[in-house]
């Protein structure tokens, strides 16, 4: 009798202890995966949110951890949590915005994923600006177009078109500004809508290949090529086309003079849309293409890309992989770039319906060439004194020349 109570109770210990092993096993089981999100504006967080809770939904035994910054913050703070509390998945730029974290080791190379999700082929059209050295290293979930967002009533009401040249732009903003309309609102405290206008008055001045010269550090910002750029930017400046004090607003803030009714244009990029839909302006508010300037020299535009990148220190790699598979799923993609505004790059996702977006994908895909922005096209520290630069000319454009030579001597200094 004591030998079998013995056994007996050695069996339940066996039992009992395959049980904590079990359970050891299970909590195990729980997989995880950290994101950092940019994605700070009400309409773009609530439907990356969603897009995350579908994930959630369908991978049940992955505890997601979803971290939003300020779009802004975010610039300065992805700097330090890649190096030191890298998440799995962070939300980022293409081209050289991406090649900048790249070259410091930073960023995972992902194109096994490329090969074995099939995005060689879905998302073939975004691939160069993923590429370094001829591997990759993010995955795009959106593109979406630059251009002019205008009001208009406020055109019915002076009897003005949409303008293609550049002469008929001067007359339309001399109209506006004789009737105490602003012509053109923005906001500069964040610097880089000054680089919108930079970027598109050059790429209509010189064209593409020059643009692409002078961000990748090629072409000093002495060069006479730029002279006519900054004097159609100071005639404009001169002819009081451009939002008052608009170095203290930023580009949120400076959509309120347009919402109402005192500023007739934005030069701006598609997700302003959301905004204006939530404002109640939206429909009356349209979309053009910025007019030719020099002609001949081909159309060229600004169409951002947006890209999940995986940090080199990542420790749910296989998670975060899925992830990016699951979010450019054609279906999982159109949900999610078309609700912000953006134009999904998965060439197997559904059409657009939104008007600008379907204006945006006709503008993108007529274009004689695609440019990123300019903080995405040259080097970050570069885009930093650029920048600066440029808003700086738009407060005092009678320091043009101080300037460029400044920007200049910076050129040099951190490209040679």
């Amino acid at each position: 009798m004591i030998k079998r109570l013995f056994l007996i109770a050695v069996a339940i210990a066996m039992v009992g202890g395959l049980a904590f092993a079990a359970g050891e096993t299970e909590e195990s089981a729980q997989r995880e995966l950290v994101i950092n999100s940019n994605l700070s504006d009400p309409a773009p967080r609530a439907a990356f949110q969603a897009l995350v809770d579908a994930f959630k939904a369908e991978y049940p035994d992955i505890d997601v951890t979803l971290n939003t910054f300020d779009h802004e913050a975010y610039k300065t703070a992805i700097r330090n949590f890649l190096a030191t509390d890298p998440p799995d998945v962070a939300l980022w730029f293409a081209g050289n915005r991406m090649k900048f974290f790249v070259d410091q080791g930073l960023i995972m190379d992902v194109t096994d994923l490329w090969a074995e999700a099939g995005f060689n082929d879905s998302m073939a059209s975004s691939k160069a600006a993923f590429t370094v050295d001829g591997r990759q290293y993010g995955v795009p979930w959106g593109y979406y177009q630059w251009g002019v967002f205008y009001r208009k009533d406020i055109f019915d009401q002076y009897g003005l078109e949409v303008p293609e040249t550049w002469d008929e732009f001067l007359d339309v903003g001399d109209t506006l500004v004789a009737n105490d309309v602003t012509p053109v609102t923005i906001g500069t405290k964040f610097l880089w809508t000054a680089a919108g206008w930079f970027d598109y008055l050059n790429l209509r001045v010189n064209g593409y290949d020059y643009h692409m010269a002078l961000t990748a550090g090629e072409v000093p910002y002495t060069d006479s090529k730029l002279d006519e750029v900054f004097d159609v930017w100071a005639d404009l400046i001169d002819r009081g086309f451009f939002l008052a004090n608009h170095a203290t607003y930023s580009w949120q803030e400076a959509q309120a003079p347009m919402i109402n009714g005192q500023a007739a244009m934005y030069l701006i990029g598609n997700f302003i849309v959301p905004d204006l839909d939530t404002a109640g302006v939206l429909d009356q508010v349209d979309f053009f293409q910025f007019p030719e300037i020099t002609p001949g020299i081909g159309v060229f535009e600004d169409a951002p890309t947006e890209a999940y990148l995986v940090p080199a220190g990542a420790e749910n790699v296989e998670e975060a992989k899925l992830f990016l598979e699951f979010a450019s799923r054609p279906d999982v993609l159109a949900d999610f770039a078309y609700t912000v505004g953006n134009i999904p790059p998965n060439k197997y996702s559904r059409a657009p319906e939104d008007r600008f977006t379907v204006a945006g994908f006709e503008m993108l895909n007529a274009a004689d060439g695609l440019a990123q922005f300019y903080d995405r096209d040259t080097n970050p520290e570069m885009a930093s004194v650029g920048m600066q630069g440029f808003q700086e000319f738009m407060v005092n454009p009678d320091r043009e020349a101080e300037i460029r030579e400044r920007m200049e001597t910076e050129r040099r200094r951190i490209f040679q």
